[in-house]
């Protein structure tokens, strides 16, 4: 069996990972996460059960970001040391197993990149999207409708909560 080359797509997944450890900026995460600990330790903390509530809530997500950053690091070695022994055994089931992780592992990386470019400050907050058919008759109510079915499929996809507030059909087809 011919060896498997996976050399180009380990260091493209390598340079988006940098990307992503710059703009996250892991030390200044670790830095957060003990001064989050030291408030979530305070003996007063539940005094205040919304700002004890925040607390924990951002020290849990930062916690969450730091396992995930050394997760991917940790199987992007994994990943070449599989490819490596896939390609001295040489056999069908270990390369496919190779493959199989380095598909799994750009789809992760793909996810850590969005969620990365979402970080603002009001990021974490609730949406609104309002769709209009506007001018072009059955054609443009018909695609409002399938732009509505898709927004509603990818937060049903990502699992997020989403609600039709209101609707108004048209007379032929769509919204």
């Amino acid at each position: 069996m011919a060896d498997i080359d996976l050399s180009q797509e380990i260091r493209e997944l390598r340079t988006t990972f940098a990307s992503i450890r710059e703009v996250v900026d892991p030390s200044a995460l670790e830095a957060q996460v003990v001064e989050l600990e030291a408030e979530a330790n305070a003996p007063d903390l539940w005094d205040d059960t919304a700002k004890a509530q925040a607390i924990t809530s951002r020290l849990s997500r930062a916690q969450s970001q730091i396992a995930k950053l050394k997760s991917i690091d940790s199987r992007l070695d994994d990943l070449e040391v599989l490819i490596e022994m896939a390609n001295d055994e040489g056999d069908a089931s270990s390369q496919n197993e190779a493959k199989a992780e380095l598909t799994s592992l750009q789809a992760d990386i793909g996810e850590l990149e969005v969620q990365t470019l979402l970080n603002g400050e009001y990021d974490s907050r609730a949406a609104v999207i309002t769709i209009r058919a506007g001018a072009g008759g059955d054609d443009a109510t018909d695609f409002a409708e399938m732009l509505m079915r898709m927004y509603l499929r990818y937060a049903e996809k990502h699992k997020m909560p989403a609600a039709v507030l209101d609707i108004s059909y048209a007379e032929g087809a769509g919204i």
